[in-house]
């Protein structure tokens, strides 16, 4: 018998009734029902079909297996006499003459029933990710991947990009995360490390004359995982544009990632361009985030003046801001049941209080604020039944814990959540430096490559003291969708004179730029254009799209919350002569 198929198990229909098939698959299911009746439900890649046992050989051929032992029927299809509308095969069933087990599952009891692997104990599923990846429901999501990423790849190479693979074994280079290091079996006491990203190469192409470039880009990145963010390594759409600007990037996502979100997404629906610009310090003060999910109409409002003096004491020396909500229904143990869920994501207490059906204002801590009740309904346009949350503390404080109260309340309150989008904006106009919480001292805000608004004469400017270095801007956006980063990217500094001096406000000189980044800076030096990119993440884009909450869905093989591969159990020891061939030594704590 070959292994040859006729069909997958999901091809086929009424019209094939009658035809010698030969299925392979896995073995899902047996319901005996009689001494020589069974129903076996055959499944492969492609979907399920039903085989049904009518004699005693087949019949004992099935019983000797397990559930997942692979095997190849050939028979006859025939038309069921019970039909299960439900299935695509659901007309039809094949009754068989041939039997062959191509691969015998030894184990009576799985680690889950496949169909319900995602109900499963993380650890369990993370371990059997081959039993895991059966499920249907999680194959469709690598499906699902498979094809965002090949509409990816269309869609840049017909925007004219050349898709270039750039190296896996790098330098260490100080780009905001932990580097994993390789050692150098050749070089004794020198490492690799793997690139968290593409940004130097990618600017080097730029350099070296090509014009727009993109690759499927592997990172790799020591950090903590989140749910949008899995340890280890990641993968994002890279791109850069030799002779570009801000808004020539923004032409380009904005006509690649809708179409695509449109068609693959669980939502249908997708911004059209332009899309949203939102200067970085009006997110933080409107959304309490830079991350906004524009699905929700809620807005953040400043109000510290108006309760300045209130005599709520958390309200005194600090910011507050306010949050209201029309037409809200909840109930005063709802509400709280929230702001508790609030305090728990911000980290400080928020307070409330709500206008009844009369405009009064009541509960939460509406005795302190009810001589500012007119101020509040101008400044807030409060009308009735408006509930309002009020943040306070130090300003990043206060807008954390409004853009918290927003992302909490929205969805909770009919009518201000218009979940079934995807909506896409830009945040712009990020500050070129901060005060770092642990130095005390400027350092870069986001990404130090970007080109500072208004070049080496902006840098001059603060250099003579006639312009704080705080008030900087950097030619720097984030493009989010429903709440989620999908990417940084920035116009690039590609002036060795600017680079320079940029560098010195961080207290880095020109021997340290030439240190740290000699290629790019060499590179330069020979004429570079000036060139932008982005990067929008693969994993975040397809978790979107799929509409899971944890980017581990969407990776084939993801590893766990502490950056373990359970299934490979990685990572291991090595051998002693592995070791000592890359004249390393362990060290016992």
């Amino acid at each position: 018998m070959t292994q040859n198929r006729t069909h997958t198990c999901a091809a086929l229909r009424i019209e094939d009734v009658g035809k010698e098939v030969r299925l392979c698959g896995w073995m899902e299911n047996v319901r005996e029902v009689g001494q020589n009746l069974a129903f076996v439900v055959l499944r492969d890649f492609y979907g399920t079909t039903q085989v049904v046992i009518e004699n005693a050989e087949m019949m004992a051929a099935v019983k000797g297996l397990n559930k997942e032992s692979t095997i190849a029927v050939e028979g006859v299809v025939r038309e069921r006499s019970s039909k299960n509308p439900k299935l695509p095969t659901g007309e039809i069933e094949v009754v068989p003459d041939r039997l062959e087990v191509l691969s015998r599952c030894r184990y009576n009891e799985l680690p889950f029933e496949i169909n319900r692997s995602r109900e499963a104990d993380e650890s369990a599923r993370l371990k059997y990710r081959y039993l895991d990846l059966r499920n249907p429901a999680v194959r469709d999501n690598i499906i699902l991947r498979c094809n965002v990423v090949a509409a990816l790849r269309q869609a840049m190479t017909e925007h004219g990009f050349l898709e270039i693979t750039t190296p896996i074994l790098t330098v260490s280079s100080p780009e905001g995360a932990r580097d994993y290091l390789v050692p150098a079996r050749k070089h004794p006491g020198k490492f690799y490390a793997l690139p968290q990203a593409p940004q130097q190469f990618k600017q080097l192409l730029m350099a070296g004359g090509f014009d727009r470039y993109f690759q499927i880009a592997p990172c790799f990145r020591d950090e903590d995982a989140r749910g949008d963010r899995s340890p280890g390594e990641f993968y994002q759409l890279d791109m850069e544009m030799a002779f570009a600007s801000q808004e020539d990037v923004f032409a380009v996502i904005e006509d690649v990632l809708p179409p695509i979100f449109a068609k693959y997404g669980t939502y249908d629906v997708a911004s059209k361009p332009p899309f949203l610009r939102i200067p970085y310090l009006e997110a933080l003060e409107t959304f309490g985030t830079d991350k906004p999910d524009l699905r929700i109409d809620l807005r953040a409002k400043d109000v510290t003046e108006i309760l300045a003096g209130c005599g709520f004491e958390p309200f005194a020396g600090g910011e507050v801001k306010a949050v209201a909500i029309s037409d809200c229904a909840l109930t005063r143990k709802q509400i709280d049941k929230l702001l508790a869920d609030c305090e728990v994501q911000a980290g400080v207490k928020s307070y409330w209080f709500k206008t009844d059906e009369s405009g009064a204002i009541a509960g939460g801590v509406a005795k302190f604020v009810q001589d500012k009740r007119d101020a509040l309904i101008e400044a807030l346009g409060l009308g009735k039944n408006t509930l309002v949350i009020l943040s306070c503390g130090k300003r990043a404080l206060a807008q954390k814990a409004a853009g918290v109260a927003i992302k909490t309340f929205g969805p909770a309150c009919p009518g201000h959540f218009d979940r079934e989008r995807y909506e896409f904006c830009w945040i712009v106009d990020f500050p070129m430096y901060e005060i770092g919480e642990e130095s005390g001292e400027l350092e870069f805000c986001h990404n130090p490559f970007s080109m500072p608004s208004g070049g080496l004469d902006t840098l001059l400017r603060a250099e003579r003291g006639e312009i704080d270095p705080l008030s900087i801007m950097a030619e720097q956006y984030d493009i989010v969708c429903n709440g989620v980063e999908l990417s940084s990217g920035a116009v690039r500094n590609h002036d060795p004179e600017i680079m320079i001096k940029a560098f010195e406000f961080v207290r880095l000189g020109e021997e340290d730029v030439k240190a740290k980044f000699p290629a790019m800076y060499n590179a330069f030096c020979y004429g570079a254009p000036p060139h932008a990119g982005v990067a929008p993440g693969v994993d975040r884009m397809v978790m979107l799209l799929a509409g899971v909450d944890t980017i581990r869905e969407v990776i084939p093989f993801p590893m766990n919350k502490n950056a373990q591969d359970l299934m490979m159990d990685a990572p291991a020891p090595v051998t002693q002569a592995q070791l000592d061939e890359l004249h390393i030594a362990l060290r016992e704590d």
